[in-house]
Parts: C-alpha cells; structure tokens; sequence
C-alpha cells in the first residue's frame, strides 16, 4: 500500500543543525550579534544537552595560557601534528581564538574547570605538544562543557527542534544558495521543511563504520553526507584519526571502543605488549607521547606480531604512578573501566586503536563560509583545521571556537539578505523518496550490514592501508550498497522507528565509507592519520596538497589543490630563535 506523503513547511531565520559544542555556542553568538528580531531555531537529532560528540570528551581543552606556552607554539604544534596539511590561516584562528574562547566558558557561560593552589587554571600533558596546555575539569570535561552551554541557550528565545533528523541540504531553484533543510521528526514520522536565511551545520563526525569506534552508534557522518549529496567539496576524506586507546572489553558490551583519555599517557602511563614489554620507544623517539597516529600505528604493529588468540590489543599500565594517585586523577577512567571489570589504577587494561575523529569535512573559509550561499559549517563537519591529524585538546577548541565563528558571522551576514529563498521542490522529493525507499522493499537485519561494514573498513581501509586492501574494500562497500538498497523496513508506524533510521544511519556511513577509500587510494604517500604500507614515505612537504572529493551526477571524483603556506612553510618556523623545542620535563 503506498505511503501518503506530507511535508510540513516552516520558516525561520538562522538554522543551526546539532548541539553539540559547536551548535550550542553558533546560537548563542547568534543570538547576541544578529538583528533583533531574529528567529533563530536550533535542531537536533537527539535531545539537547544529551547527545552530541561534545559531551563525551574526557581530555580537556588546548589553550596557550602562558608558563611560557604561547599561541605561536600552539599553532606551529598543530601544524606540525597535522603534517604540514591544515589549513594555516583556520589553525591559526583556531590557536588565537582558543584564548577568548576558555575565558568566555569561564567568565560568561559558567564553567568550572580544575584550578591549582595559586588559583591557576591547571593544564595536563598531552601527547605530540611541546607544552602542557590542556585545561580540564577533571577527565569529564565534556560534560561540564555542555552542562553549561545548555543551561545558557535554554534561557533565551531560541526555538528546539529535539528528535528532529536532518535528511537533506535542499537549494533554492537556481542551485547557487541553500533554500533550507529537510528534517524527519523522529517523534511523529512526518517530513518537515524547514527554510532559512543562514544555516549551520554542526552535526559531528562519527566514524562509526569501523569495527573499533569511541562515538556513539547514532553518530553516522548524516551532515557529511547530506554535503556530498549538495554537490558540496569534501577535504581530507581519507583522514580518519584513530585514538591509540580504546577500551577493549569484548563484543558483548557496548564499552569496547570507548576513549581511555589521553592524559593517562601524558601522565606517564606506559603500554606493554604481550610480553610485558614497554615497545612505543621501538617506534618513536617520544614514546607513548608521541602523536595519535605513530602511537595507533605502533599500537596496530604489536597487535599483529601477537598470535595469542585470547588477546587481542595491547595493554596500558598506570600502577607505577600509585594507584591512590591515578584513583584521584583520573576518576571517571578508573570508574569506566572497573564497569567493564579492570583495575586501571593498579592492574592492566586491554586497548585497541578505536576510530575516534574525522579530520576531514567540508571545504570552508575561515569564518565558515561553503561554496554554498546560506550554508555555514563548524566542528566535526568543517576540514581544514586539523590537517592529517589532530593533536588531543584541539577537538573542543575547535567546535567551541568555530562555533562562535559561525554565529557571529552568520549575524553579520543575514543582515543582507532581506528574504528567504524557495526550494528547489524537485530535489526536495527526491531527498522524500530517497528516504522513503526501504518501504517498498522486504524487511531484513540492517545491523547485519552494520557489522559487515564494520569489518570491511577496520581489515580493508584501517590503521594501515595498501592499496590491494582499499580496492577490496570498495568491492565490499559496493556489494553492501546493493544489499541494503534492497533491504526494506516495516511501514505500519512511523513515530520512533528505529529500524528505518537505521537504515538512513546504513546510507550515511556506505557513502562516506566510499569517499573515505576513494580519497586514500589517491593520496599515494602517508601523512598523519593515512598510512599506507605500499607508500610508506610522506612526500615533499613543500609540494603538500589535500585531496577533494566532489559528487558530480551519481559519481565521485577525486582531485588535489595545493596547501597554501600562508603563515609558516616547511623548515620554518614562527618560534624565535632562542625558544626552546619544548616545555614539556622529559619522561
């Protein structure tokens, strides 16, 4: 029996699409800098204040706040994370506002972050920085973060959207500016069109389509996907970071995957292989402070050495810091892992490399701005910052930071432009119909597809990669494809059906699993997060390029643009002469 179709239409006038840190703080900025008057509505997949990256971060937050820490080592300590690929003119931003950023959390939006006794904000190590900077509230950062972001957009008259999933990017008839987005509200099962003068988009990255993964299962790169779909440019695709520590506690709990922070090694903590052996000085100099990729990647090469088939990963030890001591420090990990029946404080805790945070996104300016009138991007869904990998603490800085960006440009910018635009009402039923498609087809086990997508990309486009593997890969992303396009969903009710948006959540990680692969098989050198055995060397830096995927028609083409040294190039640095490498004691 057909399904009879309504779209409810709505009109606003600043459209902000997650709640994540990135979200939160794009309407509060824009609330202050937009006309009053303006109709500002916040839209998210979940619940506000309950979902979203954000709030999962353990680590903290990078800030140079002086004891010798300055911007400029900040950002030379981001670019050189990155491999020479961010974009410098956003790195720099990122640094620079990062400042006014934590002062802001403090001062305006209510924070509480831990302090020392001279009253002090305190900043703990973290891994591949030259500086001590990362301030946090305990190892629940995120959660304080959030907490008070939320109590402060919930006290002004910006309108919610919760439940409400955002299924496409919709233009307006001519195709050069964004009409508005299509939603499906999860509470009632109907469409809902909403138009808008600016919209940003913050959903979150979520590279869920991998075996190993910290983010929750809802998190499935929708926005990434809604942008490739647009015909929007896509940068860094085949970055995918890898935290070098999640929690291994076997399949039948949802834990395995989750982030045992990194603080835990910049406060001396030592990985052991199967032997007992502490093997990371075997593959970098700064041992298990090295960056996320080198420690993944060492990580990863244990793991296949060891033919234990009773274990799996490699282990952390932090008992020789003093279990009382690590009991204190770091709270919350030692609560999550005794959950899943380890002794972080005193014993050894089995890890894996767990696919963690995607550098990659759309391509934007650095006041958010796309290629695409009306459409703004910020956090997890915005490339550029991070290059090929992201130092830890650069996360939450990043979506704080640019979110603020986005609201505050998002103000000045609707100020000339006096009308909404109509849809494209064509694309707006085929996005209907896109969604609508596993209705007419059989029902069958989506998760299935899940897990075998999962296990495609952790064997075939992983920690390591050759070519040989990320051709299977595709073969296999394609055969899924073709399986989950003919694999159907009960249609009797709508309202919280849960098995369609998983098949919507299946659509999204199919097509960015196939950008993933596509943008890695072109990129034939290894830099950060992409390794590949077949073309170990990194390349001239000075000869740096991104790659860029785009969807014209129903095919993906992959091409390459030039970094642009604006700030510092390869060899150089904008430290003075007298600045010593690092800051950081020696292990």
């Amino acid at each position: 029996m057909p399904l009879k179709i309504d779209i409810e239409r709505y009109d606003t006038d600043i459209l902000i699409l997650g709640s994540g840190g990135a979200g939160l703080f794009a309407a509060l900025h824009a609330h202050q800098s937009a006309p009053a008057g303006t109709k500002i509505t916040l839209a998210v997949k979940g619940l506000i204040g309950k979902c979203g990256c954000t709030r999962m971060v353990q680590g903290g937050y990078n800030v140079a706040l002086g004891n010798g820490d300055t911007v400029e080592r900040h950002f030379m300590d981001t670019i050189q994370g990155g491999k020479w690929l961010p974009n410098q003119d956003m790195a720099w931003k990122l640094c620079e506002q990062a400042v006014v950023r934590v002062r802001e959390l403090e001062n305006e939006i209510g924070c509480f972050f831990d302090r020392m006794p001279n009253g002090q904000l305190h900043q703990k190590a973290f891994a591949g920085q030259t500086a001590d900077r990362t301030v946090h509230k305990g190892d629940l950062t995120g959660i304080e973060i959030i907490n008070r972001l939320m109590e402060q957009v919930l006290s002004r008259p910006i309108e919610k959207l919760q439940e409400h999933r955002a299924i496409g990017l919709i233009p307006n008839k001519s195709g050069d500016a964004l009409a508005g987005v299509l939603f499906i509200d999860m509470r009632s099962g109907k469409f809902r069109f909403v138009r808008a003068k600016c919209v940003m988009m913050g959903t979150g990255g979520g590279p869920t389509m991998y075996k190993y993964h910290t983010p929750s299962g809802d998190k499935t790169m929708d926005g990434l996907a809604m942008a490739l779909r647009a015909g929007l440019p896509l940068r860094d695709m085949e970055m995918v970071q890898f935290h070098p520590t999640g929690l291994l506690a076997g399949e039948h709990t949802r834990m395995t995957g989750t982030v045992l922070e990194e603080g835990l090694r910049g406060a001396g903590g030592q990985l052991l292989n199967a032997a007992g052996k502490r093997f990371m000085f075997d593959y970098d100099d700064r041992g298990e402070r090295a960056t996320r990729d080198v420690v993944s990647r060492g990580i990863y090469a244990e793991m296949r050495k060891n033919n234990n088939p009773e274990q799996v990963g490699m282990f952390i030890s932090m008992g020789h810091l003093g279990p009382e001591n690590v009991r204190r420090k770091f709270a919350g990990m030692v609560k999550r892992c005794a959950d899943s029946g380890f002794d972080l404080a005193a014993g050894k805790v089995e890890v894996v490399p767990t696919a963690h945070y995607f550098m990659g996104g759309v391509v934007v300016d650095p006041d958010t701005r796309t290629a695409m009138e009306g459409l703004y991007v910020a956090g997890e869904d915005a490339g550029g910052a991070h290059g090929s990998n992201r130092l830890g603490g650069n996360g939450v800085a990043n979506s704080t930071v640019y979110g603020g960006v986005a609201g505050d440009t998002m103000g000045a910018d609707i100020r000339k432009m006096p009308t909404l635009r109509d849809p494209d009402e064509e694309i707006l039923s085929a996005e209907v119909e896109r969604a609508m498609r596993p209705f007419s087809n059989k029902p069958a086990n989506i998760q299935t597809l899940r897990n075998n997508l999962q296990e495609a990309m952790w064997e075939d486009v992983g920690v390591m990669r050759t070519g040989e593997g990320m051709e299977r890969g595709l073969s296999r992303i394609a055969d899924l494809r073709g399986e989950l396009l003919e694999t159907g969903v009960d249609a009797s009710h709508l309202a919280f059906n849960l098995t369609w948006h998983d098949w919507l959540n299946m659509a999204s990680l199919i097509d960015i699993s196939e950008v993933i692969t596509r943008a890695a098989l072109t990129r034939e050198n290894s830099r950060g997060a992409h390794f590949r055995e077949d073309f170990p060397e990194p390349g001239e830096l000075e000869a740096s390029y991104f790659t860029v995927v785009q969807k014209q028609g129903d095919a993906l083409t992959v091409s390459r643009e030039d970094v642009q040294f604006t700030i510092v190039k390869p060899g150089e640095t904008i430290l003075p002469d007298d600045e010593p490498e690092t800051l950081v004691a020696a292990q």
